[in-house]
């Protein structure tokens, strides 16, 4: 199943022609389905609901027990507020009476403003030759991975006992897409691995339980062929929570999103 097949049933659920949606085991992420796509298809399902001009803001996505591959589910979605110029959203994926990720987002119209502050982040990595080879370590290495393309540049291989807390690199799909929508982008940006594990010398249960972007433009046409230079370090890791943050630039060196998440790890 490619990331296209997820999107496409996603839309035929949301124009009724399906009752559920179901997504593969080659999306698994352990014994959940990979973070990015559960995201993918609870964003389309907010932005289904924007009829003008408005633009994802932010959004906010709460891991809240697992989602499983090969199993179908449903989703809801509740319009919070539509006002003039925002609007807030939340959508709830459930499967087997469960409740499962929950993801809250916020469009808003852009505006003339007097208030004008350009970020000057940015990043010094040369644009990679060929991806980072992950071994394919059977029942350690998510298989969502095959995916996608990582070019590691700094940081390590998970489970190798480095001293390291951080990744610098790039990331893209691995295959091309029909298209490169705002949906592709959500779920290209969980892709690389939690910065904490690769400290670990041994396969530990590891899991995201929040994820918030906030995203700095929404509307440059990409491509799947494209590459996004990641930069992602750890705040704070204390009894077995990490808090990290990653910025995420185009490939024109442009930061579009910054990303925050508290991951558990449980050895």
């Amino acid at each position: 199943m490619t990331f296209d097949d997820v999107l496409e049933q996603t839309s035929a659920y949301l124009a009724g022609e399906k009752d559920s949606i179901t997504i593969a085991n080659n999306w698994s992420q352990g014994r959940t389905v990979y973070g990015g796509i559960s995201s993918a298809v609870l964003f389309a399902c907010v932005a289904d609901k924007i009829n003008d001009e408005r633009p994802i803001k932010t959004m906010n996505v709460n891991f809240v027990g697992p989602l499983l591959c090969d199993e179908p589910f449903t989703v809801s979605v509740t319009e919070l507020r539509v006002g003039r110029n925002v609007s807030q959203l939340l959508a709830m994926a459930q499967q087997n009476g469960k409740n499962c990720v929950v993801l809250q987002a916020c469009f808003a119209k852009n505006r003339e403003s007097k208030v004008v502050v350009k970020n000057v982040d940015s990043h010094d990595f040369s644009l990679p030759k060929k991806p980072t080879f992950i071994p394919p370590i059977p029942k350690v290495t998510p298989k969502f991975l095959r995916q996608f393309d990582l070019a590691i540049q700094d940081g390590g291989v998970p489970f190798t006992g480095q001293k390291t807390a951080h990744y610098k690199g790039w990331l893209r799909f691995k295959k091309p897409t029909s298209t490169f929508t705002f949906g592709h982008l959500v779920g290209l940006l969980d892709a690389y691995p939690p910065t904490l594990i690769q400290m670990l010398k041994w396969p530990t249960p590891a899991s995201t339980i929040n994820w918030n972007v906030e995203f700095l433009e929404s509307d440059t046409q990409y491509t799947s062929e494209d590459w996004f230079a990641y930069h992602d370090i750890t705040r704070q890791a204390e009894y077995g929570y990490g808090i990290t943050e990653a910025n995420v630039w185009n490939h024109r060196g442009e930061l579009i999103a910054i990303s925050r998440q508290r991951v558990g790890i449980f050895e």
